[in-house]
């Protein structure tokens, strides 16, 4: 099974998803990801036997439990339910050399980080390989297979500031991604809630 740990966004929101997809359709060597599945990944394991499902679920509510984030005024608290904006848009690895489009979080930035370390802490103390690049909370919108419709892309994220919406974060998801020819579909193995 390819697992990894996420967040998903409402589907209430996968119309707005498209929407900023649109703005890219005139670039060409772009790879559109389905609006419906839209998600922000906290941590992907890669192929996981069946067999570790359960100590995945374990190190999930254990990571959920000791996620602490720190509020402007200096106090530290436990991530409980919050809201986030997705908008923005942003590319990786640069600017220059496009591999992902994505849309990036205005709030709830720093819950998600704290979502993510603590997954990552516990998942790495179960020997999954620890992320070798830094977080960025997103959302991946398209890939780029070649660079055709680079110039569109850069103009898109230098110059447009889109908005695609606010949500609720009330769950973290252990998801599946089964490859198929039309392109991956994700289906949850497990919710955990945040308390």
């Amino acid at each position: 099974m390819r697992l990894f740990f996420a967040v998903d966004l409402p589907d209430r929101l996968a119309d707005d998803v498209a929407a900023v997809q649109d703005r890219l359709r005139d670039a060409e060597g772009l790879r559109f990801t389905d609006p419906a599945q839209a998600h922000l990944t906290l941590k992907f394991l890669g192929d996981v036997d069946t067999d570790r499902v359960e100590e995945l679920e374990t190190a999930a509510r254990e990571a959920i439990s000791n996620a602490e984030v720190e509020h402007e005024d200096g106090t530290v608290a436990p991530v409980e339910p919050f809201e986030a904006e997705v908008g923005g848009l942003g590319v990786f690895p640069s600017v220059e050399y496009i591999s992902v489009v994505w849309a990036g979080f205005r709030t709830g930035e720093a819950e998600l980080t704290a979502l993510h370390e603590a997954l990552e802490a516990e998942t790495t103390a179960l020997g999954f390989d620890p992320e070798d690049h830094e977080f960025t909370p997103h959302v991946t919108l398209a890939r780029m297979d070649d660079a055709r419709g680079k110039e569109i892309v850069q103009e898109a994220v230098t110059e447009t500031d889109p908005t695609i919406g606010r949500f609720r974060v009330e769950d973290v998801r252990l998801k599946e991604s089964i490859l198929t020819p039309e392109g991956p579909e994700y289906d949850t193995v497990a919710r955990f809630e945040l308390s």
